[in-house]
């Protein structure tokens, strides 16, 4: 798009980029960005979400926004709005799909190409955070976010891992890949961890549990807290309603507020 602006231009007015990562799919990393976006509004915050992962745009959903025309301006795409207040921002690689059922099989040259296109060409109004959806993995995708980016800044990355030995292992290895391309680990969110029943509201863990806070331990990264499996979550994220405001008394949206602030807190002493 030979009218878009300067990304460093698209970026000024955006205060914290922040690299929502997990090592594996499957682990609510899109959840996770969504919770996080709908807890830091909340909060009072203006947000704004790229979601970068071709595997699954899934966050149109997740905030009932649909598939709706992407208009032009003269410093590029202009994001979606969620709320006439303009607190929430989104752009997906979704919107830009003509088949939304359809899987993407593009080889890796190709779909770097668009991604740092998608990363280079929207047009973000004032923003204090805005959060980065990336594909699962470290894969090339990864590095053309990164390589876009950092022509501006990112301030760190939130690596969601489950409880489970098999999803940990994995985030190590997204950990090393932070490390090599030099991207400051904010902290670790343990997803999935317990179940919170629907009828007492009592959480089991069926999986297991402390998974995540063990592995910022070891690695020596700061661990943002849990979020368990939550029917209301879940139900709330397939509908595209806000569950921060629907159950804002309940212990999984405690959850996800005091992370979304502790990892505020990381943004402003990094």
């Amino acid at each position: 798009m030979s009218s878009a602006a300067p990304l460093v231009q698209i970026l000024a007015n955006v205060r914290h980029v922040v690299l929502v990562l997990s090592g594996k799919g499957g682990v609510g990393k899109s959840t996770i960005t969504t919770g996080l976006a709908l807890a830091l509004r909340q909060a009072g915050n203006k947000v704004g979400i790229l979601d970068v992962d071709l595997c699954g745009p899934s966050i149109p959903r997740m905030l009932s926004v649909g598939r709706p025309d992407v208009h032009l301006c003269d410093a590029g795409w202009v994001p979606v709005y969620t709320d006439a207040q303009k607190s929430l921002a989104l752009m997906s690689i979704g919107f830009l799909l003509d088949d939304p059922d359809k899987a993407v099989v593009w080889r890796g040259p190709k779909k770097t190409a668009l991604i740092s296109q998608f990363v280079s060409d929207v047009a973000w109004e004032e923003l204090d955070v805005l959060l980065v959806d990336t594909p699962p993995g470290t894969s090339d995708e990864h590095l053309a976010v990164l390589e876009n980016l950092k022509k501006h800044r990112v301030d760190g990355a939130v690596l969601v891992t489950t409880p489970q030995a098999v999803s940990t292992g994995d985030v190590r290895r997204e950990i090393t890949f932070c490390k090599k391309t030099g991207v400051p680990i904010l902290g670790i969110i343990e997803n999935m961890s317990g179940f919170v029943c629907p009828h007492c509201s009592e959480c089991s863990n069926i999986f297991s549990k402390g998974g995540g806070e063990e592995l910022a331990k070891l690695t020596g990264s700061v661990f943002l807290g849990c979020v368990p499996l939550d029917p209301q979550l879940s139900s709330s994220m397939e509908e595209g309603k806000d569950f921060m405001e629907l159950f804002s008394n309940s212990a999984t949206s405690t959850a996800i507020g005091g992370i979304s602030q502790t990892l505020l807190q990381r943004l402003q002493t990094t």
